[in-house]
Order: C-alpha cells, then sequence, then structure tokens
C-alpha cells in the first residue's frame, strides 16, 4: 500500500495523529490545523516535523484543502456545543463554525447528507475504551466514511454499532434517531436527550434509597459487577509508581468535607473510572473519578452514619482514604498516549487537564482506522 496522505483538524494535543500512528497504517499528517494556541504547543512539543497551521478552518480556502492532496481526513470537532454538560447550544454555538464551514464548502449542509451526496458510504458508532479492556468509561460518537466503490463489508446504514464489528453481537447497535446513551456517569446525547434520562434517574435517587455516600444499591451493584469484569484491565496498570510528586494530587480538606458524598471513588484494582472532563483537578463533581491509596480502608465503614460526626471527625475519617486526583501522566496512560508523549514545561497542570479532557482515546480511534482503510 502507498503511503496515504492525511489531513488533521481540530488537531489539539495530536489524539487523531497518535492514532494514525498506533493503527499501522502507512500514512503521514501532511497538515495538521488547530487555533488552540496551548493545544499547538503541545502539539509541536510531540510533532515537530509536522506542518501545523495556527488557523480557524474557515480561514482555509477550497483550493487550500485541493492542494494539500490528501486521502484521509482525521478530525474531532468541539463536542461542547451537543453535550449534557455543555450549554447544548447545538449548532448555534460559535464553537461549531469551522465543522459547518467545512459542510458549507462541501455540496450539502449536513454530514450524513454530504457524504450521500458525494459518493460515501458510512459507518456510525457510540464507543467507549472500556470495549478495549481500558478502565475508563469515555462514550463517544465516531463516524467513518470512504468511497461507496469501496463499501464495508458489515455496514449498518440505520445503525449506530456500540462494539467493533469483529466483535458484533445480535444486540449491539441502536437505531440512528436514539436520543441518548448512559454507560456509567460518562453520557453522550443527541438533543432533547436531557430531561427524559434525568426524570428516569429521579424515579429511584430518594433519600431513602440511598446506601452511603448517595449511592443507591442499584448503583453499588453495577459498579462491583463492573469490577468483577476481568476483559478490562485494573486501574492499577495506568498508574504512576508512588513517590514521583504525587502528594501535590491529594485532595485538599475543603474538598473532602464539601464533596465526599459526590466523589466517585475507585482504588487501583477497579476495573472502572468515570469519564475525565477538562474540568478535573479544578472543579470536583462530575469530572472524573478520583482515587483512594488506602486500599485496605473500606468505604462503607468511613460513610455510615457519616452525618452525624463532627466536622473534625468527619475529616479524619476521610483524609484516612487518601484520596487524590489522577495525575496528567496517568488519564494520557487510560487515553492511549504512549509513554513517550509528554507536555512543555510551560504547560500547567491545570491546561493539561483541560487538554486532556477535550482530547480522544487513541486506541479507540486507531482501531477505526485500520477497520477504514482495511
Amino acid at each position: 500500500m502507498e503511503r496515504l496522505r492525511a489531513l488533521e483538524l481540530y488537531s489539539g494535543i495530536g489524539g487523531m495523529h497518535q492514532a494514525l500512528q498506533a493503527s499501522g497504517v502507512p500514512a503521514e499528517v501532511v497538515v495538521a490545523v488547530d487555533v488552540n494556541t496551548v493545544a499547538n504547543e503541545v502539539y509541536k512539543h510531540n510533532f515537530p516535523t509536522t506542518l501545523l497551521w495556527s488557523k480557524t478552518i474557515e480561514g482555509i480556502s477550497l483550493n487550500e484543502f485541493d492542494r494539500l492532496s490528501c486521502d484521509m481526513i482525521l478530525m474531532s470537532p468541539p463536542c461542547q456545543p451537543f453535550t449534557r454538560i455543555g450549554r447544548q447550544g447545538d449548532t448555534s454555538d460559535p464553537r461549531t463554525r469551522s465543522f459547518l464551514y467545512i459542510l458549507d464548502i462541501l455540496p450539502r449542509d449536513e454530514l450524513i447528507q454530504t457524504l450521500g451526496k458525494c459518493g460515501f458510504t458510512y459507518q456510525e458508532f457510540l464507543l467507549s475504551p472500556t470495549c478495549l479492556g481500558i478502565p475508563n468509561s469515555r462514550l463517544r460518537y465516531f463516524l467513518i466514511a470512504r468511497p461507496q466503490s469501496e463499501p464495508f463489508a458489515f455496514q449498518a446504514l440505520d445503525k449506530i454499532l456500540t462494539v467493533f464489528p469483529s466483535l458484533e453481537p445480535v444486540t449491539s447497535e441502536i437505531s440512528r434517531d436514539a436520543t441518548g446513551l448512559e454507560e456509567g456517569s460518562s453520557q453522550v446525547s443527541t438533543k432533547g436527550a436531557a430531561s427524559s434520562s434525568k426524570d428516569n434517574r429521579q424515579q429511584y435517587r430518594r433519600k431513602e434509597n440511598f446506601l452511603f455516600k448517595l449511592e443507591t444499591a442499584e448503583e453499588l451493584e453495577r459498579k462491583q459487577e463492573r469490577d468483577k469484569d476481568v476483559s478490562v484491565q485494573m486501574l492499577k496498570d495506568f498508574l504512576q509508581e508512588d513517590g514521583e510528586g504525587l502528594c501535590q494530587y491529594f485532595l485538599p480538606p475543603k474538598s473532602l468535607l464539601r464533596y465526599a458524598f459526590l466523589l466517585d471513588i475507585v482504588t487501583p484494582t477497579c476495573r472502572r473510572s468515570t469519564c475525565f472532563t477538562k474540568g478535573y483537578g479544578h472543579y470536583v463533581e462530575g469530572t472524573g473519578s478520583v482515587l483512594q491509596t488506602a486500599e485496605d480502608i473500606q468505604l462503607e465503614s468511613v460513610f455510615k452514619s457519616f452525618e452525624a460526626l463532627s466536622e473534625e471527625e468527619k475529616l479524619m475519617k476521610l483524609s484516612a482514604l487518601k484520596l487524590r486526583y489522577f495525575t496528567p501522566r496517568e488519564i494520557a496512560n487510560l487515553h492511549g498516549f504512549p509513554p513517550q508523549f509528554d507536555f512543555p514545561g510551560k504547560v500547567t497542570m491545570k491546561q493539561c487537564y483541560r487538554l486532556l479532557g477535550n482530547s480522544l482515546n487513541v486506541h479507540v480511534v486507531a482501531k477505526l482506522i485500520s477497520i477504514l482503510v482495511g
């Protein structure tokens, strides 16, 4: 196979580039494009020989696209305008302008219609790293497309596949107009899904149903079942060694007391973690799991009758758990970034978390690329 030429749009910190390399497909990124200056510094640090355009995609003309003579376009448009955690502005959000511009310079103004009009066949997916044995929930929408003259053998145009084709059981697809999916605390949805999902959760989240730490029996059972799934690796396989400057990542007393009941707490032997968002390390609630490094202490013993304790007693019990944030390196490990990937020294910890929260899972995308080209 001849070496393919790839264009990387919304390049960020180079997740798509890393995935292309990991896929084993003979290809090179000829140009990467992103307007985020901090992300571009990280990209240049890790891919110093790749041409990087620090500009908006709207600033690239159709002629410039044509001159690149690319065989493949890799892109990960901003997800915040379309997700529950974001403002749900959809196409009215200014961050979608660059994505809509790409569609606008093509014959139609919607992705699926444009692909069909231009003679492409496509397949949609909703995938999480857990399907590859990685203990992190990061459910995301993906689409791969190639000329109709080269159809996919597994194609299901009206379905969104929820596992990779080679693993496809009968029930591993959903209708294309499904309004949302949930996997643990990681959620991906289309418009209109938030209210119905919230109503369903509230049906069983009455106070009398809580066991401890604001968890219902159903939630606790689900977590325990996931920790028994030996097809998924343990978190300890992705953690840094103790003593590598980890003291700075322990949760401060104020956060322990304020957010104790809201934390998703995991241990190194767990086979799960929630989705790490761009607010991780800065905000506590709903931004990702925290690690309990004192593994000999049972959570139930800490939270039973917790509200009857004095503030000093509460802090003593919580401090015994030795809770800390996952480090940027550990999150990068879970995302599939190779050991040689790192951040320039001038990038702050907050910026590292933000960039990783906006990134993707390298292993998932690498497998999709290999399917696309295969």
